[in-house]
Formats: structure tokens, sequence, C-alpha cells
């Protein structure tokens, strides 16, 4: 299991790799929601998402025989480039199992930090399993994309930036909203916020559909997606991690779900109003709010937006379909 002390471990050993990411808000958000609304930007993290803290705490870790035989692993494209980034940092090598289909831009980005990117069909491919039959016949260390202790540590840092920014603001927060997809982010935040300020609630974020972790909270075990897919390829997965999921059950307060058209309108107003750009799986805890899934009169709330990764003309598209 993970703890406040493991995660604080993890944000000494990463400091000098990530960007603290400093909190935001919007007069015209606040005003709209009823409350105050901070935003946690990790579209402006290194290689614009948050999987870099986990990958790097976990790559980290690795002894020096490890580190000889490289590292391994699978992804639609944000942890695909955290550990290639982790990787060249460190001084390893990396091959990133990604599906062809998925956004140019994180390929691209994936390669440029010196990684073996090997594509396959989602429809008839198992990453899972290419990654593995990779890892046996190279021995090469798999870093899973959630579903790991290290993993779930380093993006547990984000809990502990939280805290130390709304103190300084003299602040404190009535609850978090986070994007969730095999639930590490969730897990490892959602950790170090309960352990430093046990009165704010935590909301998973999710797509219509795709809303695993929301309907297995509810029935207390883990419960598949159908296949499909969603505009947020982010935060998509089969079903919660085996490791993330109790960690979950015993931190998280419910879950949120949202539609297409919501994380549409949240990717332009963060635009419009924050100035940022959103992929849709990062915005879907904005989107909770906006479409009412959460509450936010009177109340002091903290969404992550965790992730930025998406071309130009497909960003355009996804605004230009954005409801009236």
């Amino acid at each position: 299991m993970i703890s406040l002390s493991s995660i604080q471990e993890a944000a000494k050993r990463i400091d000098s790799v990530i960007i603290n990411t400093p909190l935001l808000e919007s007069d015209f958000i606040n005003k709209r929601s009823g409350g105050r609304i901070l935003f946690k930007p990790e579209c402006l993290q290194r290689t614009g998402s948050f999987k870099l803290r986990g990958a790097y705490n976990r790559i980290a870790k690795l002894t020096e025989a490890e580190r000889k035989r490289g590292v391994v692993a699978f992804s639609s494209g944000n942890h695909a480039q955290g550990v290639a980034a982790a990787a060249a940092q460190a001084g390893t090598t990396a091959r990133i199992v990604m599906p062809e289909d998925a956004p140019a831009i994180k390929i691209e980005n994936t390669r440029s930090f010196g990684a073996e990117v090997i594509l396959y069909d989602r429809a008839t491919g198992d990453r899972a399993q290419i990654a593995k039959d990779i890892a046996n016949e190279t021995g090469a260390v798999m870093i899973a994309p959630y579903d790991d202790y290290a993993i779930m540590e380093g993006q547990g840092t984000i809990g502990l930036e939280i805290i130390e920014s709304l103190r300084a603001k003299g602040l404190t927060t009535d609850a978090v909203i986070c994007p969730a997809g095999g639930g590490g982010l969730l897990a490892g935040t959602s950790t170090a916020i309960k352990a430093l300020s046990p009165e704010t609630c935590i909301y998973s974020a999710e797509p219509e559909g795709f809303d695993d972790t929301a309907r297995s909270l509810l029935a207390g075990q883990r419960l598949e997606n159908a296949p499909g897919q969603s505009i947020c390829d982010s935060i998509v997965t089969h079903r919660p991690g085996e490791l993330t999921f109790p960690i979950n059950q015993r931190n998280v307060t419910g879950g949120l779900v949202v539609t297409e058209d919501d994380v549409r309108l949240a990717m332009k107003a963060a635009f419009e109003n924050l100035k940022l750009a959103i992929e849709p799986g990062g915005a879907a805890g904005l989107a909770a709010i906006m479409n009412g899934q959460y509450d936010c009169s009177g109340k002091v709330v903290v969404v992550i937006l965790s992730g930025g990764n998406l071309g130009a003309g497909d960003f355009a598209n996804h605004l230009n379909a954005a409801p009236g």
C-alpha cells in the first residue's frame, strides 16, 4: 500500500524532474459555479500530462542491472510519453506499445524522447500481452500505467502540491475532482489529500459509458466497461486497477459522469477562460462542474486538469463541435 510518507519520499525523488504546477482560477467560472474553483493544470507538466510523475518515480527505483535491460510499457499516449521522458532522463532505453490509431501527436512525442514505438491494431491486438512478450524476450522491466504502488506514489505528489498551494492561499478545500481511468492518479492523489485534509471529499470524473470507477464504487467490486471508444481516450480503461481500486474504495466519496458534449463544452471553457488547451479526458472534472453533477455553490473545489496532449486540428474540431 502507499502512504503519505511514501508519497513525500516520491516528491523528493522527482523534484528535479517535474514542474510544481500552480493552482489557477477564473472569475467567470467561479461566478457560473457559485463557488471558488481552483484548477491544477497538469497539461502544463513536462510531457503534457501528470504521467511523468509516476513514471519517473518508478524508473528511478530501478537497479543498475534493470536499467541496463531497459523498460517497456503500453499506453494510448500520456503514459507512453511519461515513460519515454523518464527513461531518457534516467539513462535507460524504452519500448512503448501504442495503438496505431492513437493521436498522432502522442506517437510523435513519444518517439521524440528517444523511445521505440511498437504500433498494434486496437481491434485485434492485446497491448498488455505484446508488452509482456517484449519483457520476456528482452528482460526489460514492465512499467505499468497505474497498477503499481510506485506509480501511484508519483501521481500522489499532485495531492501534496494541492494542499501546499491551498495553505499558501489560506484556504482549505471542500472537494477535489479527479479524472479517472485505471485509478492511479485518483489513488495517489486521494491518499495524500485524505492524510492532510481528512474532511475533503474526493470524486472521480469519467465519460458516460466508460464510468467503471463510478459503477464499481457503488457496487463494491470492480466492474468492466463494454467495448467501445470515447473522445476521452486518455481515461478509458477496461476496468479499475486491481491495486488502485481498494485504495479508491477507502478514499473516494463517489463518481461523477459526463457526456462527450459536456467534455467539449469544458474544453471550450478552459480555452476561453483559463487560456489552456485541455485534451478531452483531462477536462472531465471541469465538465462535471459545468453540467451540475457536482454542486459547487458556496464551496472551495479543486479540479485536476490531467493532460493536454491533443493536436491543433483535433482540438479545433472538438471546440467547433461543442454545443452553442
